[in-house]
C-alpha cells in the first residue's frame, strides 16, 4: 500500500524544502563574506535569524496553523528581510568605526548614532511587510490555506527580528568589537605623554 496525492506531494516537497534551505543560507553567508571581507561581520549578520525563526515559530505556535511548505517558503523569504536589515545596520557600523580609529567618538557612541541613523528603514521594511501580510493572515477565503501560513511566519519573524535588530544586535555587536574600544582608551594615555613630560 502507498499513499498518493497531497500526502505524497507535501512529503515530496519536505524533503525537498530540507535540501534548498541549508542551501539557500550557506549561498547567503557566501555572499556576505564577500561583501564584507571577513567571516566576522558576516556571522554577526548571520544572527538576525534564529531570532526570526523563533518569532516565526511562535507566530504559528499562538495561531494554532501547521508548519507545511508555504510556512516553509515563508522563512526563506525572512531569511533575507532580516539579513537586509542585519547588513544596513552593520554598514553604518563599520563607518562609524572608522572614525573611532581617527580618534573620534567612543565604540557604544558610534553604535547608538548607527542605530538612530538606520532606525526608520529597519522599522519601514518591517511593518511594510508586516502590515501588507495582514490580510493573508486573517483571511479564511478559497485558497487561504497556502497564504495564511507564509504570511503569519513573516509578521511574527520579521516583528520579533526587528526588537532583535534594534535592541539587542548593537549589544551584541559593541561586544564583538570590544578590543577596538580597549585599544582607543589604551592609545589616549601614550598620546598625552609627550605633553606631560614637556
Amino acid at each position: 500500500m502507498a499513499w498518493q496525492g497531497d500526502f505524497e506531494n507535501q512529503q515530496r516537497a519536505t524533503k525537498r524544502l530540507a535540501q534548498v534551505v541549508p542551501i539557500s543560507l550557506l549561498l547567503i553567508l557566501l555572499l556576505l563574506v564577500t561583501m564584507f571581507g571577513n567571516f566576522k561581520d558576516a556571522l554577526l549578520v548571520f544572527l538576525n535569524v534564529p531570532f526570526a525563526i523563533v518569532g516565526g515559530i511562535a507566530t504559528l505556535l499562538m495561531t494554532g496553523t501547521n508548519f507545511n511548505i508555504s510556512a516553509g517558503i515563508g522563512f526563506i523569504a525572512l531569511f533575507g528581510i532580516c539579513i537586509q536589515n542585519g547588513v544596513l545596520l552593520i554598514i553604518v557600523f563599520k563607518q562609524n568605526l572608522e572614525k573611532i580609529k581617527g580618534g573620534q567618538g567612543s565604540l557604544y557612541s558610534s553604535i547608538k548614532q548607527g542605530v538612530n541613523a538606520k532606525i526608520r528603514p529597519v522599522v519601514m521594511t518591517a511593518m511594510m511587510a508586516a502590515i501588507g501580510l495582514v490580510p493573508a493572515a486573517i483571511s479564511h477565503g478559497i485558497g487561504s490555506e497556502s497564504s495564511r501560513p507564509l504570511a503569519r511566519v513573516v509578521i511574527g519573524g520579521i516583528l520579533c527580528a526587528m526588537i532583535f535588530s534594534l535592541w539587542v544586535f548593537p549589544l551584541i555587536y559593541a561586544w564583538a568589537y570590544r578590543k577596538i574600544e580597549l585599544k582607543h582608551e589604551d592609545e589616549m594615555p601614550s598620546q598625552d605623554t609627550p605633553d606631560e613630560l614637556s
